[in-house]
């Protein structure tokens, strides 16, 4: 009797319950198909790095005594679809019964459930080990709350979890989170840590990938490709960023700068969302290095905040809300992206360095996502939909689980106020006061209508005054639309006109 258990490419646990007995009655199957490459246009080292880890993986396991089916993309008997392929393994295998891991992705999930339907053999879905929650969890705690807030999902988690707690069940220090203390600029002291992440060449495999025709964007950079392959890379990634990075992380996780590109930002996001770590060891990692007295608490609990608080609560978001939220667009904005989102060129320093660096490492920190990209994109209206894809093709650790609520909710609002508790956008000062990015920009981070002014200003203003009669109510902008009343009608006049110019030409910013 044979067992078939497909390994999807963000999959790649070899601590998973499913490899701690070797057994011959067991083939594992992995497969490199145009239905994942095609479906959206992603970075060129996102198909590298995915495939080249689930080689990795594939080896780990057969050095381990597992058998192991591996379909590359360039074998002749590749239909490039899941179902396809599955229906020829299991004739030619003479399989008795099919087994899966949980996928993450709602289109994913579905597909395999219709098509387990239509076999005539068991088929068995199982958990993927992963997560600290249940897909259902978040829904659970929110219940039928038209506005569900990351704040109670990440207190809960906390204490469920006994992270961060004192015996007596309150937090430690008495404080949930240390935010207020995690906004500083970086000055250039101390210095970005060196990047100690592994160099691999891909270039045989990249050949392979190009050869199939399949498109992508950005720089491979197959010759020097930094991105972990296995989980001891990925280990020695995470010891890397405790040691050095994390003392740090917390003073300035949210500060950007042109010359650091990483600063003391951990990248472990490919590895968690790859499975290759766990979310329940990283954040140990953490907590153990502030209880040793390595990081200040303010370091250890931002860093914590992110993967036991927001990873956890945007999946919860994403399985509560799928397939509908996917359409989400609030504001009804339908601007396409500007053709600069697709090549770095244009005159707005910070978004030019943001996409550059994007285009060429398929990786950004979130301030880089979030307030310059994503804060461009909801001032100028564009299509939420575009968005999405855009950030889902051009970073290496997005899957849709998490990259979707983050666009749509929490960058773009797009779900009217469901996840976050405002629209993240700014003009140029926030800019200006959490990077260096303004120096020797072509536009004036201090004007608002002339026209070298930082196209930022006149559109959030405009943004504010167009949606005044949703947003005007919300405590978190209050102070915004007190500064925009006091305004003088002529001059919100050549802020609306200054606004109309730039949306009628943002291919040209």
């Amino acid at each position: 009797m044979t067992i078939l258990r497909l390994l999807l490419g963000d999959q790649l646990n070899p601590r998973h319950s499913w490899f701690e007995v070797v057994d011959p009655r067991v083939l594992h199957i992995l497969m490199e198909v145009r239905q994942e490459t095609d479906y959206v246009l992603h970075h060129a080292q996102k198909i590298l790095g995915i495939f080249a880890a689930m080689r990795d993986f594939a080896r780990q396991l057969r050095s381990s005594g597992h058998r192991v089916y591996y379909l590359a993309i360039d074998d002749p008997e590749n239909l490039h679809d899941i179902p396809a392929n599955l229906d020829r393994l299991i004739a030619h295998h003479r399989v008795a019964i099919l087994e899966y891991q949980a996928p993450d992705e709602w289109r994913l999930d579905q597909q395999l459930a219709d098509y387990v339907q239509t076999l005539a053999i068991p088929a068995r879905m199982v958990d993927s080990e992963h997560f600290l929650t249940q897909r259902d969890d978040a829904a659970g705690l929110f219940g039928a709350r038209k506005h569900w807030r990351m704040e109670t999902f990440y207190r809960h988690m906390r204490a469920a979890h006994s992270v961060l707690m004192e015996p007596n069940r309150q937090p430690v220090a008495g404080r949930w989170n240390f935010d207020t203390e995690n906004r500083k600029s970086w000055p250039g002291i101390p210095q970005e840590p060196s990047d100690r992440r592994p160099v691999h060449d891909h270039r045989i495999l990249w050949s392979a990938i190009a050869a199939a025709g399949i498109r992508s964007f950005g720089e491979p950079h197959a010759e020097d490709f930094r991105w972990p392959l296995n989980r001891d890379e990925a280990l020695q990634q995470l010891d890397a960023f405790v040691q050095f990075g994390l003392p740090h992380f917390g003073d300035y996780q949210d500060a950007m700068s042109v010359q650091a590109k990483r600063l003391f930002h951990s990248l472990l996001s490919f590895a968690l969302n790859v499975k290759m770590l766990s979310p329940r060891e990283v954040i140990a990692r953490a907590e153990s290095a502030w209880r040793a007295g390595n990081v200040p608490l303010a370091a250890a609990e931002g860093f914590i905040r992110q993967i036991l608080g927001w990873r956890e609560y945007v999946r919860g978001v994403y399985w509560a809300r799928m397939p509908a939220y996917a359409k989400s667009n609030a504001f009804a904005h339908h601007r396409d992206l500007p053709a600069w989102f697709w090549t770095g060129a244009t005159k707005m320093n910070c978004l030019h360095h943001a996409i550059t660096h994007s285009l060429e490492h398929a990786h950004a920190h979130h301030i880089q996502r979030l307030m310059l990209t994503g804060n461009f994109a909801l001032l100028a209206g564009l299509d939420p939909e575009q968005v999405h894809r855009w950030y889902l093709g051009i970073y290496i650790d997005a899957f849709e689980w998490v990259e979707l609520p983050n666009t749509l909710g929490m960058s773009q609002y797009a779900d009217g106020g469901l996840l976050a508790t405002k629209p993240y956008v700014s003009a140029a000062a926030y800019i200006h006061r959490m990077s260096d990015y303004c120096r020797g920009c072509q536009y004036r981070r201090d004007e608002q209508v002339s026209e070298n002014a930082c196209p930022f200003n006149a559109l959030y203003w405009d943004f504010l005054a167009r949606h005044r009669r949703t947003l005007a109510d919300n405590p978190r902008l209050a102070l915004a639309y007190r500064q925009l009343g006091r305004r003088p009608q002529a001059h919100l006049a050549a802020l609306r006109d200054r606004a109309a110019e730039l949306l009628n030409k943002l291919d040209e910013l």
